[in-house]
């Protein structure tokens, strides 16, 4: 079984395996812009930053690596010190305003890595250097950041047994607190893992450039930690981006409404002839797959290393986490995940084993990164959110398996949920620009609209057609955000992104 972290890594790499034309358009005019820019802040450094040559898809800029130490856990004063790093790109202007601090989903994602990446977010975070300084940042316990071990537990679950939510639900519940004590004998202080740490972790980086105030830019998790740094920064923030916000009381999504993204889907699907004639009723096809699988599980047999092959019993819950997994964005894993029911529906599943494999089904051993998990179970769930989801969970699509493992590891570990103060949603005058997909299969439309209710200066973009990972999509994304930063009235409510055919 999977992790929503291994989740967000598996959405990831889907989203940087496909680069459309407006991508690679935009990756032009930044390596252009780049190549031309003289940025005038190069000799202003800061403690503990070394100069680097900063090179992506073969556009060299100049850059920073530096590093805070904080504390692992603010409430022990004896706590011990972690490094939080980041990666700093000077502003090209000649007057920048407040230093733009990126920050990454997941949780567990690395703000260094998706600066990296090629054919990614890179165009994006050179043109932000127009209104300041740019940190890629490695939130603590990601990336370069990272230095408590990954935990991997006893516990596992069964390859060729069925498989019910109850047994789940135990044997990660037995992991979680197996790795609580492993991570106590490497004397790593998982309490020190909360989303009100981490946005603190902003506010001594916001000191640490001698900053008045940052600008915050982020996505999903990403927008967690901001709307969590409006709460505890006040006056400390110019200017809030967020793209496919998460608020507060969202860690859990709720399943009705993934149900909703699905008819909003077929919708998008009946608008290509070809892609509603292979697949009319979507909906259907997945209901009519689960019963399959909970009536005849499929054996697989899945190779290993030594030649050899284990079986593995390819189970409704599989599918369901397959399934969450790859709705996030519609233009990229959904055609393949359409594919794997059509094919399943059809007694087609030779694709199976491969997937399998990939996602990591057939590891014996239940694992967990401090960072992840903590942020996630601190997050957690108000009570009457909670008995919602069981009860929507019950006939829903995907189940219990958006979240996965939340809310199974529900308070798990005492005294680790920040509670249902810190779950309540920002007010907030602080400008803020937020841009929704209306394909988004991870965080929806009116969630969206739920997270940003306090914030009286918001500006709000729907992008139709797009998905959770939306920043790049088009230009016309790129451009919005540069005239928000320049302060100029948005007069857009919309913008549209053509999707590429369901169907080849």
């Amino acid at each position: 079984m999977i992790s929503r972290a291994f989740i967000s890594r598996v959405i990831f790499t889907s989203v940087i395996a496909a680069s459309s034309a407006s991508l690679l358009n935009q990756q032009a005019i930044a390596s252009d812009a780049v190549l031309n820019a003289v940025s005038t802040n190069l000799t202003v450094t800061y403690p503990n930053e070394r100069p680097v040559v900063f090179e992506n898809d073969g556009v060299k800029v100049d850059a920073f690596e530096g590093s805070i130490q904080v504390l692992e856990n603010r409430s022990d004063e004896n706590s011990r010190l972690i490094p939080v790093h980041y990666l700093r790109f000077p502003s090209t202007s000649k007057k920048p305003g407040s230093p733009v601090v990126y920050l990454a989903g997941g949780p567990g994602g690395s703000g260094i890595s998706t600066v990296s990446y090629p054919g990614f977010r890179f165009p994006l975070f050179m043109a932000m250097r127009e209104f300041g300084d740019v940190i890629a940042l490695d939130q603590r316990g990601t990336g370069k950041s990272r230095t408590a071990p990954k935990c991997e537990s006893k516990q596992g679950l069964p390859l060729n047994e069925i498989l019910s939510d109850a047994a789940i639900t135990n044997s990660y519940r037995a992991a979680a607190l197996e790795c609580l004590e492993f991570w106590k004998q490497q004397g790593v202080d998982v309490m020190g893992y909360t989303t009100i740490q981490n946005a603190k972790d902003i506010d001594q980086l916001r000191e640490h450039l001698n900053a008045e105030k940052v600008t915050l830019w982020g996505i999903s998790y990403g927008s967690h930690l901001a709307f969590t740094s409006m709460k505890l920064m006040p006056g400390k923030i110019d200017k809030v981006v967020i793209a496919s916000a998460e608020g507060l009381n969202q860690t859990v999504k709720m399943p009705a409404r993934t149900d909703a993204y699905f008819a909003r889907l077929q919708l998008a699907i009946n608008l290509q002839p070809k892609a509603v004639a292979a697949y009319p009723d979507i909906k259907m096809l997945m209901r009519r797959v689960h019963k399959m699988l909970d009536e005849n599980p499929i054996k697989l047999q899945i190779p290993v290393k030594d030649g050899d092959a284990v079986e593995f019993l390819f189970q409704r819950v599989h599918m369901q986490i397959l399934a969450s997994a790859m709705i996030a964005d519609s233009h990229r894993a959904v055609p393949m995940l359409l594919e794997v029911y059509s094919g399943i529906d059809q007694g087609e599943t030779q694709m199976l084993p491969a997937l399998v494999q990939r996602v990591g089904f057939d590891k014996t051993n239940i694992s967990f990164d401090v960072m992840s998990f903590t942020m996630d179970v601190a997050s957690g769930i108000t009570a009457d959110k909670l008995k919602q989801f069981n009860e929507q969970a019950e006939s829903s699509l995907v189940g219990k398996s958006l979240n996965f493992p939340m809310p199974q590891l529900n308070q798990v570990i005492d005294g680790l949920d920040l509670g249902d103060e810190f779950r309540e949603y920002p007010k907030s005058d602080i400008p803020t620009l937020l841009l929704t997909g209306t394909l988004d299969g991870r965080t929806y439309i009116e969630s969206q609209r739920e997270a940003t209710q306090g914030l009286s200066n918001l500006t709000h973009v729907v992008v139709k057609n797009a998905g959770h990972n939306l920043f790049m999509v088009s230009p016309d994304v790129t451009a919005l955000i540069q005239q928000f930063m320049n302060n100029e009235v948005i007069k857009t409510t919309e913008i549209e992104f053509k999707l590429p055919p369901f169907v080849k």
